[in-house]
């Protein structure tokens, strides 16, 4: 009797890659919730952050030009690998552009194979205003209430909601130079429980506010806040002093304070660091939450989180948007990458094609 059995053979894994678009990266959001999303972003970038060591950290890839910047962010561990590209060009709202646009990508570190390719512009400003409010949930006094926010524009409203939700922040004193940007916010915000007041200057928002968040948009070595505007106890969230020659805080003020930043090699060369000497002391913030350096000390200790945006925070944003899509059914699969009959015959691959279109 033949007792031979066929090997067989497995089949080979999918290269579908889950593309979520514009509207359906809108739609995920909605379905969710802002909120919702603000804080699952949160705790997933908590998770990972205590998760530090297992990964392959870089500086971001950045090409600069007179009117902005270009940037690739790539950060892996043993199971996925993840990138973002992103821009910053703050001239683009004259020609009805974004200053931010960007899209990311996971892939399978086992194979090399792309999961997922997002939209991420609405991704970033979530995860950007999570991650302040990790920081200021942190590092800022218990009992923080009243939030100077300086910079009105795109990033403003998440930082407002994320603070609210995650902080318990209920009073807004807000300030931008273009006060359409600040007529923008208050209509935004009508109805979501905050007390909004406007300022005259970033000096008279910042006075005796418990947190001062930064979010301007100009590449400029500003001084958005001087020392003469600090009062004991304060949080500060600089959160748009994101590249080389693009800063808002006086030197000074990072000397008075305890500076807590993502990751030092990136924020030395980007951030309100920048200014400063090599070997000036900063803290990196997983390091707090996972109890090995200690957070504030005093309460009238000042408090900087030195934001310039981490690759780590995307990741953390692209697996919790890829999750959450999987389980409400959104995006679609599309052949983002080439697949052969015969992985060894790509040429051959060529072939098939023509002989397809001819019949």
């Amino acid at each position: 009797m033949n007792t031979h059995t066929p090997t067989q053979t497995a089949p080979a894994p999918s290269l579908a890659t889950r593309f979520l678009d514009a509207d359906a990266m809108r739609t995920l959001v909605q379905r969710i919730g802002l909120p919702g999303c603000i804080a699952g972003v949160a705790a997933r970038i908590e998770r990972e952050f205590l998760r530090w060591g297992d990964y392959d950290k870089s500086a971001r890839l950045a090409c600069h030009s007179r009117d902005g910047v270009i940037e690739l962010m790539p950060v892996a561990d043993e199971r996925l690998f993840a990138f973002k590209y992103v821009n910053g060009h703050p001239r683009n709202t004259a020609a009805g552009l974004p200053t931010v646009m960007a899209f990311g990508v996971l892939a399978d570190v086992a194979s090399g194979a792309p999961t997922l390719l997002a939209e991420l512009t609405l991704a970033t400003a979530i995860r950007t205003a999570a991650m302040s409010a990790l920081a200021a949930r942190t590092l800022a006094r218990p009992g923080a209430r009243t939030m100077a926010l300086i910079g009105n524009g795109a990033q403003s409203e998440f930082q407002a909601l994320a603070l609210r939700d995650l902080l318990g922040v209920r009073t807004l004193r807000v300030f931008d130079t273009d006060t359409r940007a600040t007529d923008k916010l208050v209509a935004n915000l009508a109805g979501e429980g905050l007390a909004i007041q406007r300022s005259a200057s970033a000096a008279d928002a910042a006075r005796d506010a418990d947190i001062v968040t930064t979010c301007t948009a100009d590449k400029t070595r500003a001084t958005i806040l001087t020392p003469d505007m600090l009062a004991p106890g304060q949080h500060l969230n600089a959160v748009g002093g994101d590249c080389p020659g693009k800063t808002e805080l006086h030197p000074e003020v990072l000397r008075r304070a305890s500076v807590f930043v993502e990751y030092e090699p990136q924020t030395r060369i980007e951030g309100d660091l920048q200014q400063m000497p090599a070997d000036f002391p900063v803290t990196e913030l997983w390091r707090v939450l996972a109890g090995e350096r200690p957070g504030r000390q005093r309460d009238d200790e000042i408090t900087v989180f030195d934001s310039v945006g981490f690759a780590l925070e995307d990741l953390a944003a692209l697996a919790y948007f890829d999750e959450q899509a999987a389980r409400l059914g959104l995006g679609q699969p599309v052949d983002l990458v080439l697949r052969a009959e015969d992985p060894k015959d790509l040429f051959g691959s060529l072939r098939g094609a023509a002989a397809r279109l001819a019949a």
